[in-house]
């Protein structure tokens, strides 16, 4: 067997994650991952090519999603951040980002690989 053919069979693991809104586990294809900003503190920011830096939490891609997430203050306990930053972490990035792959026309792709 040659080595296009031994890669074509390699079947790549399923990853289980639990987003930090709904607590549910799902695959990581159907969650979107966001990262705190190193440039900015108290700022998340989305990561839907999963290769930005640092520790990153694991979100249904979907403004209630969002929405409940920011109410039980998850963002800065998922992500460690300082304490204070807890009451104010700024997900306007990430808001925007979920109100832009709504509108995508392509809906059965929600977070990119």
């Amino acid at each position: 067997m040659d080595a296009h053919a031994e890669h074509a069979e390699r079947v790549l693991p399923i990853r289980i994650r639990t987003c930090i809104a709904t607590r549910e586990q799902l695959p990581d294809t159907r969650l979107l991952r966001v990262v705190a900003d190193p440039d900015m503190p108290g700022r998340v920011v989305p990561d839907p090519s999963r290769s930005l830096p640092g520790r990153g939490a694991w979100i249904k891609p979907t403004l209630d999603a969002l929405e409940l997430a920011e109410g039980r203050r998850a963002f800065a306990r998922a992500l460690r951040m300082s304490p204070a930053a807890s009451a104010a972490v700024d997900v306007s990035q990430v808001r925007t980002y979920l109100v832009h792959a709504s509108n995508d026309p392509h809906d059965d792709r929600k977070t990119e690989h």
